[in-house]
């Protein structure tokens, strides 16, 4: 009879063996993608990052221009025109703005369009850690890690990264020192209001809008930042700590 029930025996346990160890190859995924965040972040505090978009072009042989530039050397007027297109909440908020976060989720319940309520910080850590593809599950992991950036970074940091990694011209430029040489030959510490408020509103489809070369539409939302960063533009005071912005 033994001989009979031990091949039979083994092989249920041979499947909770395979299953065992697919458990643990997927539970030790799972902690490396926890892991990276966790350890490069604090190190992103005083080393300069490189961007997954970046990586992508790099590995796929196409070119990537980039020149890190301190945060104090780039215009007050366009990091306050970036916080007015892109965040205005940016110095209140803890790295998700949670008003504008309900907003999207009871729109996509609704079946009704959303618009993204991404924060500088959110588009941060998605640009760090996380692919562009539009999907709820990468919109949910935005969320913890711009909470875990914003507790671990300081907001003059995290308004540094991102000048200096967000896409900003359809020939591999990121940050702003490549985006305001390509757009206008100038370096971005020394912006007119026009210039600064069309490299911020390039930002959300730098693809397609040319800020060198505006058309009336692109123009026309220049001019709605541009004064709104001059009536609001203090409100980012915070990427400048203890002193005012020159704007």
């Amino acid at each position: 009879m033994s001989d009979t029930l031990t091949p039979s025996g083994k092989a249920p346990r041979r499947r909770r063996g395979r299953k065992l160890r697919l458990l643990r190859a997927l539970g030790l995924i799972l902690g490396a993608i926890v892991a990276i965040p966790l350890v490069l972040v604090p190190v992103y505090g005083f080393v300069p990052p490189v961007s997954v978009p970046m990586l992508e072009r790099h590995l796929t042989g196409r070119p990537v221009v980039r020149v890190w530039r301190d945060i104090e050397e780039v215009s007050d007027r366009l990091k306050a025109a970036v916080i007015m297109s892109e965040d205005g909440q940016f110095c209140r908020h803890h790295g998700v703005d949670l008003s504008a976060l309900r907003t999207e989720i009871d729109n996509f319940l609704a079946g009704r369009d959303t618009r993204g309520a991404s924060t500088l910080t959110m588009q941060v850590a998605r640009n760090l850690f996380l692919t562009n593809s539009r999907s709820a599950v990468r919109k949910a992991l935005e969320v913890p890690l711009a909470l875990y950036i914003d507790l671990v970074l300081s907001k003059k940091r995290i308004m540094e990264i991102y000048l200096n990694i967000a896409e900003w011209g359809p020939e591999g430029q990121f940050g702003v020192v490549a985006g305001a040489e390509a757009a206008f030959g100038v370096v971005p510490d020394a912006l007119s209001w026009e210039r600064a408020s069309l490299l911020a509103v390039t930002l959300p489809n730098p693809l397609v809008r040319r800020p060198g070369r505006p058309g009336p539409g692109l123009r026309r939302v220049a001019s709605v930042i541009e004064a709104r960063t001059r009536q609001f533009g203090t409100r980012a005071g915070c990427v400048a700590p203890g002193r005012a912005l020159a704007l």
